[in-house]
């Protein structure tokens, strides 16, 4: 029997992390003289209550979601990725050379060739570790924090030396052809008489990593190779006496999640930046395990967790910029959320399984 019922690891265990991390934080905002009921509404006022607040809110929630799908596949297979911030780098990259050198009459045609390419270049980032893990026994953990730097200076010098227009000082490419650049959510649902997301880099991307949600759930829960995935984490000898390949699954789970990684290059160099620049992953591939272990690796769980990391990151913005609150808190105060639903899980999860255990046995 369970510890601790499923709804409960699901749902009253990171709820109560968040709590716990909403607590502290508070008293953080109250010990340097600031209120933080007012604090916590600018916070909403400024992710939520504005369409272009949620615009914002959904831009980061958008990589989040795709940064979480990644290190959540990994996590099924038991494999820890810590690279989704090159692999996202590493697409974006196959994102810029399709843009710029490929003639696309049409953002639609030129979103089926970003996504293969942003999927194939992250993938094939993650390869190494993956090969490196499964044949050598090098600790993934190692190699793909690792490939991040590489990942750094690799396009470093792609934008410095190959891909930076003449002239041009700052290490980026040429802006993306009109016909390649995606529709905004001001595009999409923007009218006369009421500008919803103006200004707000939200775009059609957002909707590209809803359908990820729906293909990873298909792909762990409903097809042969998501069972082997699933198994192989739960115990690899099991797994092997069944017949599956460890060097397979690592090589493949890790593919896969490399490919999801990549895939956030959608979001912000073909749909915000609309050309390849420096640091474009924006931290999403470190936020992105926080995301992974807070939604419990499964994809609703993942959305959900990618837009409380949207909500702190548009939030904690807007509170930096219009409260008297220095812009580190906001970073304290996302970092407690991430040591509360990562770091200190046990610390909430152990508590509650010792009650669930309690209140069974007085049933009886």
């Amino acid at each position: 029997m369970d510890k601790m019922p499923a709804w409960a690891d699901a749902v009253l265990v990171p709820l109560i992390s968040i709590l716990l991390a909403a607590l502290i934080s508070a008293g953080v905002i109250l010990a340097i003289g600031e209120n933080p009921i007012t604090a916590f509404m600018a916070m909403v006022d400024g992710a939520l209550m504005k369409s272009t607040g949620w615009g914002y809110t959904l831009y980061y929630a958008t990589n989040f979601i795709f940064t979480g799908l990644a290190v959540a596949v990994a996590f099924h297979a038991r494999l820890f990725n810590i690279g989704g911030e090159g692999q996202a780098m590493v697409g974006g990259l196959g994102v810029a050379l399709v843009c710029l050198y490929i003639p696309f009459p049409h953002w639609s045609l030129s979103l089926i060739f970003t996504i293969a390419a942003a999927g194939l270049f992250g993938a094939a980032w993650a390869l190494i570790p993956a090969y490196l893990q499964a044949k050598r026994g090098s600790h993934i953990v190692i190699t793909t924090i690792m490939f991040n730097f590489i990942a750094a200076a690799l396009l470093n010098y792609v934008l410095v030396n190959m891909l930076k227009p003449a002239g041009a000082m700052e290490p980026a490419t040429a802006a993306f052809p009109a016909t390649t650049h995606l529709p905004t959510f001001f595009d999409m649902f923007a009218s006369d008489g009421n500008p919803l997301f103006r200004g707000s880099p939200a775009n059609v991307s957002f909707f590209i990593a809803v359908a990820a949600c729906v293909l990873v759930w298909l792909l762990i829960w409903r097809t042969k190779l998501g069972y082997e995935i699933r198994a192989f984490g739960q115990s690899e000898t099991a797994a092997e006496y069944a017949g599956i390949s460890p060097v397979k699954i690592t090589v493949v789970a890790m593919l896969i999640s490399g490919a999801l990684a990549g895939l956030m290059a959608l979001n912000t160099t073909q749909g915000e930046a609309e050309r390849l620049v420096l640091n474009a992953s924006e931290g999403a591939g470190f936020i992105g395990i926080a995301v992974a272990l807070m939604g419990r690796s499964h994809p609703v769980g993942v959305f959900l967790a990618a837009l409380l990391f949207g909500f702190l990151y548009q939030g904690g913005a807007e509170l930096a910029f219009w409260a008297n609150i220095p812009r580190e808190l906001v970073d304290v105060i996302q970092a407690l959320v991430i040591l509360f639903t990562g770091a200190l899980d046990n610390m909430v999860r152990m508590p509650l399984e010792k009650a669930f255990l309690y209140f069974r046995k007085e049933a009886r």
